[in-house]
């Protein structure tokens, strides 16, 4: 968490629904010295781009719709510069996609699978190569009735990606073809019933990862294994002090670089939830819980120095941002920005929402 000071990279890019009054994909500066945020720009010609993935000057936007589709953008120049039109991904409301292997892999929430998109040459999308569909449900009959994929990340170690299932409690893994970088399904770790998982954060180490829960506002701590691309459930913790009222629905998990800490943020509480991790990462214990700064922070996004936390406020319709004491873990908050039904945060320069 400490070290020299690196200035942090100049751009940043916000997604949003449109549906619910936002602009769609805002264009920020960051100001180096603070970690700022100034609105430049705005893009609004996909609709509901909930979700965003930076890849070098490339930005890929998923559109959360029932038709879902993913958008990819030229960010080289001053506002996001589409490259050509939506590329449906076979598969309903996506929530969250990554590239991975020369493809843009989405995790389809409402249908339940994962697509794999053809990344061409200039950066464009062909259209979807594989269709993954989930099987499965969970024990909570309004949540869980069918899978409900939300979440699909690259696996470090190895050609692996994860996919986190809410609907069927479980974390799938894909092996990805060395040749074409396709996804096949590898694997399935049930997690425990009725846990609802939603976001997955692997620890810098790559040998341990951290599944945030919606549906129980928990963190179930894992061991992965690159070697065989297996995922092993060790423990559960608590991401809410003792005695929280509820209801609340954690959305994001994020890990700091040098393995320390990590951050979650809690809806309903409207908390960023401080947890330390021992030196292996294999525990992790709650230690804080610090207001959001607005309400529903859906997004949780570190920015690329390690230094800032970046809460993505959707119902009160802002970006704030937070920086981290390096001892203790402790986000304070430093500022904020007007950003309607905002969903979540890219930084250019670091590859990860975040």
């Amino acid at each position: 968490m400490g070290g020299t000071d690196v200035r942090e990279p100049g751009r940043a890019f916000i997604g949003s629904f449109t549906s619910a009054g936002g602009r769609g994909i805002l264009a920020a500066d960051v100001d180096p010295a603070t970690g700022a945020l100034t609105v430049t720009g705005a893009t609004d010609v996909l609709p509901d781009p909930s979700y965003l993935a930076l890849a070098g000057p490339l930005l890929y936007a998923v559109s959360e719709a029932e038709e879902g589709a993913v958008a990819a953008f030229d960010v080289s120049g001053g506002a996001p510069r589409p490259l050509g039109a939506p590329v449906a991904v076979r598969g309903a409301g996506p929530t969250h996609l990554a590239v991975a292997a020369g493809h843009v892999l989405t995790a389809n929430y409402t249908s339940g699978s994962v697509t794999a998109l053809p990344v061409t040459a200039d950066g464009s999308l062909d259209a979807a190569a594989v269709v993954a569909l989930h099987e499965g449900s969970g024990p909570v009959a309004d949540r869980q009735s069918a899978p409900h994929a939300h979440h699909v990340l690259p696996a470090p170690g190895g050609p692996w990606a994860a996919a986190v299932d809410l609907g069927t409690d479980s974390v799938r893994i894909y092996a990805l073809h060395p040749v074409t970088g396709a996804p096949k399904p590898h694997g399935e770790t049930p997690l425990r019933p009725g846990t609802g998982p939603r976001h997955l954060a692997f620890h810098p180490a790559g040998t341990h990862a951290y599944v945030v829960n919606e549906l129980e506002p928990t963190l179930t701590v894992c061991r992965w294994d690159a070697a065989t691309g297996t995922l092993e459930p060790l423990g559960e913790t608590s991401v809410v002090p003792e005695g929280s009222a509820g209801p609340d629905y954690p959305s994001e998990v994020v890990v700091a670089p040098d393995g320390r800490f990590l951050w979650v943020a809690v809806r309903g509480a409207d908390t960023i939830a401080v947890l330390a991790l021992d030196p292996g990462g294999e525990k992790a214990e709650f230690r804080a819980a610090v207001p959001c700064g607005g309400r529903w922070p859906r997004d949780l996004a570190l920015g690329p120095t390690g230094r800032r936390l970046y809460a993505a406020n959707e119902r009160s319709g802002d970006v704030t941002w937070f920086d981290v004491d390096p001892e203790s873990g402790i986000p304070h908050r430093a500022g904020s920005v007007d950003a309607p039904a905002a969903s979540c945060v890219v930084f250019s320069g670091n590859g990860r929402h975040g």
